[in-house]
């Protein structure tokens, strides 16, 4: 390109270079949570019809953590074979989801896997805590979070928190969400933003403008006015309105996840957007 035609493209206002198809041509990608009765079985075979419905991303969960629950016959494969086959099904895998404890009392073992993985983000699922948890303890487990994060940035990464909708609650009158907001060292922590909590009255745009810079991803499912899971684009949610949001957000990865026969239906439409 000439220095001209590189001058000119500067002068363009923002608004028309943010709009244009190219800016919003990202690899979509999907979580392995919904599929991994078949994932565990074929591990090969899924990623690969998965690849085929349209996805370029897969974000794995930590088969030690999660060995209980679904992803225990993917815990004696070696992680290069793992991060092998990934690739071989045309897929790439930057993030991953982890429990709290694999990040607080396991976490040197957990980056070096991460690392083998080619890892470039590790996602702190949830904190497990117990129904009967006060703020307090929410905002304790934040910390020992902020803790990790910043060992986990000197290893090259960047850490995340995934919401579920008990973040959504409120203790001691503030929403537990906000309070997490407020206690994550925005430059360690950033958040991957769960869409399904649309059904309690929160809309992911809406967080994206209110914390603009402090999200890394979002995982993405759409839902009836009678919360009704439904392929993206055949619910509530306004797509548009979100993926725009989603600039401000700082998201940097889109991850669908829905049961396994809205998967198709759901990348074909994002393509379409």
């Amino acid at each position: 390109m000439s220095f001209g035609a590189v001058l000119a493209l500067s002068q363009l206002p923002k608004q028309l270079l943010t709009n244009s198809p190219s800016f919003n041509n990202i690899p979509l990608g999907f979580q392995s949570w919904t599929v991994r009765d078949v994932l565990s079985k074929d591990f090969t075979g899924t990623l690969k019809m998965m690849a085929a419905q349209g996805y370029k991303l897969v974000e794995m969960c930590s088969p030690k953590g999660y060995a209980t629950i679904g992803f225990g016959p993917l815990v004696n494969m070696k992680t290069t074979d793992m991060r092998s086959m990934i690739t071989d099904a045309g897929l790439s895998c930057p993030s991953c989801h982890f429990g709290f404890g694999e990040l607080t009392d396991d976490l040197d073992s957990r980056i070096e896997w991460a690392q083998q993985l080619g890892l470039t983000q590790m996602i702190c699922s949830t904190f497990w805590l117990p129904k009967n948890a006060v703020l307090k303890d929410y905002l304790d487990a934040a910390d020992k979070l902020n803790k990790s994060a910043e060992k986990i940035k000197n290893a090259g990464m960047q850490t995340g928190f995934h919401n579920h909708e008990f973040e959504f609650a409120t203790l001691d009158g503030q929403l537990i969400y906000d309070a997490l907001m407020k206690q994550f060292d925005p430059g360690l922590v950033k958040m991957q933003f769960q869409t399904e909590v649309v059904n309690l009255g929160y809309k992911a745009s809406d967080y994206f403008r209110k914390y603009p810079g402090r999200f890394i991803s979002s995982h993405l499912s759409d839902w009836t006015a009678d919360k009704k899971e439904v392929p993206i684009g055949q619910g509530v949610i306004d797509w548009k309105e979100f993926f725009e949001a989603a600039k401000t957000g700082g998201v940097k990865n889109f991850f669908v996840e829905m049961a396994p026969d809205k998967f198709k239906d759901s990348a074909t439409y994002i393509k379409q957007l």
